[in-house]
């Protein structure tokens, strides 16, 4: 995208700043703000405050009402913006986990080779997840308690995953590539499931290692996965809450 033409924003995860954040009050009477920024800055402070209630609470427990109260928003306002709690949940899941894909794709693209870039882009998501409990706790492990909808989403968000092994080798013993990767996918989300649901979510980055080897293990063998691995220059990290994403262009 050409930096002329486009500025980078920062995109926080749902959950990284409270709902009644000071810095998104909107005073009561009349606004110099147009309608659209002030609708859309109520729809912040709905998601980082849903993110809050439903991991304090559980998905179940978590009300409309206790969603208003956690962002200062009033119940009205709220049916402004989304039909229900299961709409308003799935709107922070789609925003969030869109932004941990992003950054993740963002840390894969800025790698040497495959192998740099698998271990890359799980060190983002891991530490973005751990910079924001409250959201890992909701997007993962309450993501259960929403039902059909929830499962879809999850089945949806694993598929997303799959582009970072488009490049692996061919898996020996004539293993087809696309189950394998569906396993190592699936096996990852599990583990992360695990520690969250746990309440270690902070140790998260302590699973890189582990998780990079059985990423690359089953395409390259453990000998040799490990000894990539070994041979990896470590990388810069960001900010685990955020990260810069230029606007999205029309065609995605």
């Amino acid at each position: 995208m050409n930096s002329d033409t486009a500025q980078s924003v920062e995109v926080l995860l749902p959950g990284a700043r409270t709902g009644r954040d000071p810095a998104r009050s909107i005073k009561p009477g009349p606004s110099r703000l147009p309608p659209d920024v002030i609708a859309a800055t109520q729809r912040e402070r709905l998601l980082d405050g849903l993110v809050h209630c439903v991991a304090e609470r559980g998905y179940a427990h978590a009300t409309v009402s206790d969603i208003c109260r956690a962002a200062g928003v009033t119940r009205p306002v709220f049916y402004e913006l989304f039909s229900g709690k299961e709409d308003a949940f799935l709107a922070a899941h789609r925003h969030g986990t869109t932004v941990v894909v992003r950054r993740m794709a963002a840390a894969f693209a800025m790698a040497p080779d495959w192998c740099t870039g698998i271990r890359e882009a799980l060190r983002a998501m891991l530490n973005l997840l751990a910079g924001v409990p409250a959201f890992a706790t909701m997007a993962v492990v309450e993501l259960d308690a929403v039902g059909p909808a929830g499962r879809q989403v999850r089945e949806q968000l694993l598929a997303r995953f799959r582009v970072f092994f488009a490049e692996c080798p061919e898996p020996a013993g004539g293993v087809p590539a696309g189950t394998l990767v569906d396993a190592v996918v699936g096996g990852v989300y599990a583990t992360v499931y695990r520690c969250v649901d746990a309440g270690r979510t902070a140790e998260l980055p302590a699973l890189l290692p582990a998780l990079s080897l059985f990423c690359l293990a089953p395409f390259l063998g453990p000998a040799e996965a490990a000894a990539r691995l070994a041979a990896q220059p470590v990388m810069t990290s960001t900010d685990p809450s955020c990260t810069r994403i230029d606007p999205p262009t029309t065609a995605q």
